[in-house]
């Protein structure tokens, strides 16, 4: 079947297990995953453009403390906030993005600056934060991204000496174990891809780490011939798998559907080497697809011929 639009989400995979998921937390994820798909949903049924529709869907997530990207990304271990995000449009491949930024109220916005205002693709840390405010765009003090969850996390991870990927469950604060980003994927009426994706990266980590969530083809990858893709999880893993860019791959040179490119790449190549997580994906012709190998992913999606769909869990 053909889509006119196709928008799907993700809030991150590893979810707060069932016996810590209260009703009203629940309910409070499922309603900021609505606000983004109708948010998203009325830029596409409007005409515009993929690469428009991913953006204010990762912003309105960014500006969500429910997630671990903006607003609410978890601490790194000096107590600050660094961030990560990309954006790629699939008309031509272009793409840009941010890493270890702090105090930038939304890096996908930094990200799409540098893929049109800039010679580059990818910038960093104090570089990346001049350029954004040579372009004035919103940056927040220190108070703005505290969480108390998110520092009772880092307290935790700093008594026992771990890093954790994004946010371990924990005893002070139950939240989703491991992997925490936040993405969205398009399809346009003209038949344009475009894929977005941001993160706050892992709770009290050192050394300026930086995940899959900027680098394009590992965590972000668009291609109007192929598919669009926003990947969740385990960084390293989908990294060293180039995950996003090996369902485009696959589709390309062997001939795969999207569905059956990302069951390969989610649970044959990343799955058996720890490779946990999810993706979200579209392609050409609309079909979405939101596999993952966790215990869940946060997600929805809308298209211009199905209703607003939002899960949590394997069985919704």
């Amino acid at each position: 079947m053909k889509y006119t639009f196709s928008l799907a989400i993700h809030g991150g995979a590893g979810t707060i297990s069932r016996d810590q998921m209260t009703p009203e937390k629940e309910q409070a994820y499922h309603a900021a995953l609505r606000q983004v798909l109708e948010a998203g949903h009325d830029v596409l049924r409007q005409g515009g453009a993929a690469l428009d529709a991913v953006e204010v869907a990762v912003r309105l997530l960014e500006d969500s403390p429910l997630f671990n990207a903006g607003r609410g990304a978890v601490f790194t271990h000096d107590g600050r906030h660094e961030m990560d995000a990309a954006i790629m449009d699939g008309r031509d491949r272009s793409a840009g993005a941010v890493a270890g930024v702090r105090n930038l109220q939304n890096p996908i916005s930094v990200a799409r600056l540098i893929m049109e205002k800039s010679d580059h693709v990818l910038l960093a840390w104090p570089g990346a934060e001049d350029f954004a405010r040579e372009h004035n765009l919103p940056t927040q003090p220190d108070e703005y991204f505290f969480t108390q969850h998110r520092h009772d996390q880092l307290q935790e991870a700093l008594e026992s000496g771990g890093i954790h990927l994004d946010h371990s469950e924990s005893k002070k604060a139950p939240q989703p174990k491991k992997m925490g980003t936040v993405g969205a994927v398009a399809r346009d009426q003209h038949g344009n891809l475009a894929a977005a994706t941001s993160t706050g990266g892992m709770t009290n980590k050192h050394y300026s780490r930086i995940g899959d969530s900027p680098i394009i083809g590992a965590g972000t990858f668009a291609d109007n011939r192929t598919c669009a893709i926003s990947c969740t999880g385990s960084g390293e893993y989908f990294m060293r798998a180039v995950a996003a860019y090996d369902v485009a791959c696959l589709m390309e040179y062997r001939g795969l559907s999207l569905s059956e490119a990302c069951r390969v790449v989610v649970h044959e190549k990343l799955a058996p080497v720890g490779g946990e997580g999810g993706l979200i994906a579209v392609d050409a012709a609309g079909n979405l697809a939101l596999p993952f190998n966790s215990s869940g992913m946060y997600r929805g999606s809308i298209t211009s011929e199905s209703p607003l769909f939002t899960a949590i869990y394997e069985d919704k």
